[in-house]
C-alpha cells in the first residue's frame, strides 16, 4: 500500500491537507537556512512548507511518480526506501517525516536518521489525524460498508479518527528514539485545527487514502457517488477537526 499513492500523484498533491505553520515554525525555531531531510516526501507537500520557511530541503521517496511532482516544485529527491537510502556523507539539521513514518521500520529508520543528523539536530515525525463530524462519519462509513463489504478495513474507525487511534504509531516512533543512546527523551506535540470541506473537495481527497488506492475503479466510483449524495443531503459542506500529532527527538551533541 505504501507504494500505491502514486497512482494519482497529482490528485494526492492537490487534495491532501497541509500541516500547521506553528509546527513548521517550531521545528525551524526561527533558524532560516536549515538543511532539512524530508523522509517519504511524497509530492513535496511538507517540503514546500519548509522551503517557504527558508529551509533547504532534500527528499527521500520510494515512489518515482510522487518524487517527480516534488521535483517540479524545486525539491531534490532521491528515489529509495529510507531503510535502504545512502546519505553519501550528507548531513542535515532536521529529519522530518510527514504522514510517512508508519511505513518505515522504526528501529532502522531511527538509525538512518541518526546517521543523517548533525549533532543537536531534530528528528520530527508527524501525522494529520482527522475526525469527521458524527453525521458525516456515519454516512461515509455506511456507504463504504455497503459498497465494499469485504474490504480489510474498519471504515468506522477510519472515519472517527482521534489521536488515540494513532497511539500505537506514536508510541512506536517514540520507542524507536528511546532505544538509541544518541537521542534525548522524545517529546510529543499536538496541534488542533479545523478545515471546511466542500462536497467536491472531500470527494477529491477520498481516493488518496490508503483504504481506496487499490479499490477497483467501478467500486470507487460507486463509493464517491454515494458519499456525494450523502453530503448533499447534509448541506454540501462540513468542518473537519484535525489534530496534528508529532513525535520529536533531538540528537545528542553540540550543534
Amino acid at each position: 500500500m505504501a507504494e500505491s499513492f502514486g497512482i494519482d500523484a497529482a490528485r494526492y498533491d492537490r487534495a491532501r491537507p497541509r500541516y500547521p505553520e506553528a509546527l513548521v515554525r517550531r521545528i525551524v525555531a526561527d533558524r532560516p537556512g536549515l538543511d532539512v531531510l524530508d523522509v517519504g516526501c511524497g509530492t513535496g507537500i511538507a517540503a514546500r512548507q519548509f522551503q517557504a520557511a527558508g529551509c533547504r530541503v532534500h527528499g527521500v521517496e520510494p515512489d518515482a511518480r510522487m518524487a517527480e511532482i516534488a521535483r517540479q516544485s524545486g525539491t531534490e529527491v532521491d528515489v529509495a526506501a529510507f531503510e535502504d537510502w545512502d546519505p553519501a556523507g550528507r548531513t542535515f539539521d532536521a529529519v522530518v517525516a510527514a504522514t510517512a513514518w508508519h511505513w518505515i521500520d522504526p528501529a532502522v529508520g531511527t538509525a538512518q536518521a541518526a546517521r543523517a543528523l548533525r549533532p543537536g539536530g531534530l528528528l520530527a515525525m508527524f501525522w494529520n489525524v482527522f475526525q469527521l463530524p458524527a453525521d458525516v462519519a456515519e454516512a461515509v462509513a455506511g456507504v463504504c460498508h455497503r459498497v465494499l463489504p469485504d474490504a480489510p478495513f474498519d471504515f468506522t474507525a477510519m472515519t472517527q479518527g482521534t489521536p488515540d487511534v494513532y497511539r500505537p504509531v506514536l508510541d512506536g516512533a517514540a520507542e524507536g528514539i528511546r532505544e538509541r543512546d544518541d537521542f534525548g527523551e522524545p517529546e510529543q506535540w499536538q496541534y488542533a485545527w479545523e478545515w471546511t470541506y466542500t462536497r467536491d473537495a472531500w470527494l477529491d481527497q477520498m481516493p488518496t487514502f490508503g483504504a481506496f488506492t487499490r479499490v477497483p475503479p467501478d467500486a470507487l466510483t460507486e463509493v464517491l457517488t454515494g458519499v456525494g449524495s450523502a453530503l448533499d443531503a447534509l448541506g454540501g459542506s462540513f468542518t473537519m477537526h484535525y489534530t496534528t500529532a508529532a513525535v520529536v527527538g533531538r540528537r545528542g551533541g553540540t550543534p
